[in-house]
């Protein structure tokens, strides 16, 4: 009976391996990766399940693909300064402060300068910001790091 199922086996992990071949022609090597190891989930799932006893697509290997420079560009303080700027925190007619306006520039301004992520700024608390031999500095929990701020 394991001698049947090896020769599946075989034939799978061929098809499999042909099928990745045959995407590398049409999309790119991180998209593949990520076609294989979506299939890889659903043996593992199978196997499991114990609806099959090996996983007959582990041994296939997708394409080598490694991230030389990060997309993530930084602003320049000057750039900062403008998308600030941008930010309204009056109203034009009543000169009255906008509340949503400020809520914006501050999260921004913590985000920018912090290099934090969005779940991490919006789960501060007022706690979180403290003042330390005449310096401020920010607490994220999420990554636990804490940042100088200079003011």
């Amino acid at each position: 009976m394991g001698e049947v199922y090896k020769a599946r086996d075989t034939r799978l992990e061929c098809t499999v391996a042909g099928s990745i071949e045959l995407l590398m022609t049409k999309h790119s090597k991180p998209a593949v990766k990520q076609h294989l190891a979506s299939i890889r989930m659903l043996f593992d799932w199978l196997v499991t399940g114990q609806v099959i006893p090996l996983n007959p697509v582990h041994s296939v290997r997708g394409p080598k693909h490694s991230v030389k420079k990060g997309k993530t560009s930084v602003l320049s303080a000057e750039e900062m300064g403008i998308l600030l700027k941008s930010i309204s925190v009056q109203d034009e007619k009543t000169g009255a402060p906008v509340l949503i306006g400020l809520r914006d520039r501050a999260l921004i301004a913590l985000m920018g300068y912090t290099f934090a992520r969005v779940g991490a700024a919006v789960d501060m608390k007022v706690e979180d910001y403290y003042i330390q031999k005449r310096r401020g500095w920010v607490r994220l929990l999420k990554l636990k790091w804490r940042f100088r701020l200079n003011s």
